[in-house]
């Protein structure tokens, strides 16, 4: 099982990781005025979204390796409740831009999430798909 080195705890990615850069809680005035230029509706704004905030993670190669097979897993599975992921839960301090929980399909959000990971990240994935995983 792989240690996350900034927790020390076993890594549990979720495809809710990806969404991480789009939380504007106490950044509405700056990345939130910045995100209501996009629409994630329409093809072209979710690629400029994905590529300029999710695929810049600053994680390590093995991080991605794992966090693209979730992804994976997620969208082979039909039942998958992608919708969810972007529903506001007012127990959290954590926000999407205004109509993001009303996406047209969550799911071809994250199918885009995954073709530009592939592309992005294709060196680093290559790389930890290229070791031993149980010695991570």
């Amino acid at each position: 099982m792989f240690i996350d080195t900034e927790t020390h705890k076993p890594y549990l990615p979720s495809p809710a990781y990806f969404l991480c850069c789009f939380d504007v809680y106490d950044r509405e005035e700056a990345l939130g005025e910045e995100l209501k230029k996009y629409d994630p509706n329409v093809a072209a704004d979710r690629e400029v979204l994905i590529v300029k905030y999710c695929m810049p993670m600053k994680r390590s190669y093995r991080h991605k390796f794992l966090l693209v097979e979730c992804l994976k897993f997620a969208l082979g599975n039909d039942g998958y409740d992608f919708e969810s992921l972007f529903q506001y839960d007012p127990e959290a301090c954590s926000s999407f831009p205004d109509g993001w929980d009303e996406m047209d399909n969550s799911r071809v959000f994250f199918e885009d999430v995954y073709r530009l990971a592939m592309i992005y990240w294709a060196e680093d994935l290559t790389m930890a798909s290229l070791e031993d995983r149980t010695k991570w």
